[in-house]
């Protein structure tokens, strides 16, 4: 079945691999972009099929017209993955407030924006699946990149309470988290805080020097990853999550293993809070 796609952030990464093999599995998609020059381009991808629109999402006044505009012009919106997005490095101390909203706006505030505009065609038609690209870092954290790990974790809790919202109302949530892929996540899309706090350099400054090594040699590839979206959505029953990568399949459980037994040997005192149990209701 031939869907139509609206995808946020399709100038590259894995925002341009999910467009580009939804269209190729010949959907319909329209892809955010912020330049005239990567709509251009865009739309050469498979002309009559490929629609780019510009937008910000962070300028939210603008996403609920742009919205109108695609469902009138283009036609339903079967599917929404919010992918747009970027990464902030920085010790938490060292990173200005600023910095921290503007993290937030985007990968936060933009995706509510986008997916409430959606959302009220979605629910009147009782049906639609929309995704949110966030990350392994939506699912464990690293030293150094509390802004990004705090905005994703947001979108985590955004997305799984969501799906219980609509899940009666014929509509699909997926988180999807990925690892390590080989995009400009860790290069040119990377928002770098200067590090100037000497007491954080032993722990922090291996880190920053082994993502920009590895920027473009990560095990991830985006064109799979592309598909294997496609494989969601085609799903009779898709998931609520998936994890993309070998390698985050491997840190997740590490971190919830962790989690789990630091659980298991406080539980005694955790259960200590609770009044006792005649004095509770059955």
């Amino acid at each position: 079945m031939s869907h139509t796609l609206l995808i946020t952030g399709v100038s590259s990464g894995l925002g341009r691999a999910s467009a580009t093999a939804a269209l190729e599995a010949g959907h319909t998609v329209v892809g955010t972009v912020r330049t005239p020059d990567q709509a251009a381009a865009f739309e050469q991808l498979a002309p009559g099929r490929a629609h780019a629109r510009m937008l910000d999402v962070t300028e939210t006044d603008a996403v609920e017209p742009t919205v109108a505009a695609i469902e009138e012009e283009i036609g339903r919106i079967d599917v929404l993955v919010n992918n747009a997005g970027y990464g902030v490095e920085g010790t938490f101390e060292e990173t200005p407030l600023d910095t921290f909203r503007h993290q937030f706006d985007v990968n936060v505030f933009g995706v509510i924006a986008v997916t409430q505009a959606v959302l009220p065609r979605m629910r009147e038609r009782r049906a639609g699946h929309i995704l949110f690209v966030t990350s392994m870092g939506g699912l464990r954290t690293y030293p150094g990149l509390s802004a990004y790990h705090g905005s994703k974790f947001a979108v985590e809790g955004i997305a799984a309470s969501l799906a219980q919202e609509v899940a009666e109302l014929g509509i699909h949530v997926t988180a999807i988290e990925p690892g390590a892929f080989r995009t400009d996540w860790a290069g040119r899309s990377m928002h770098r805080v200067e590090s100037t706090i000497a007491d954080y350099a032993p722990i922090f400054a291996p880190i920053r020097e082994h993502r920009l090594a590895m920027s473009g040699h990560q095990p991830g590839n985006p064109a799979q990853a592309g598909r294997a979206l496609l494989a969601v959505i085609d799903a009779d029953k898709p998931p609520t999550h998936l994890i993309l990568g070998s390698d985050a399949l491997r840190l997740v459980a590490d971190a919830r293993a962790s989690f789990d037994a630091e659980t298991a040997a406080w539980s005694e005192l955790s259960k200590s809070t609770d009044f006792p149990d005649e004095e509770q209701v059955a």
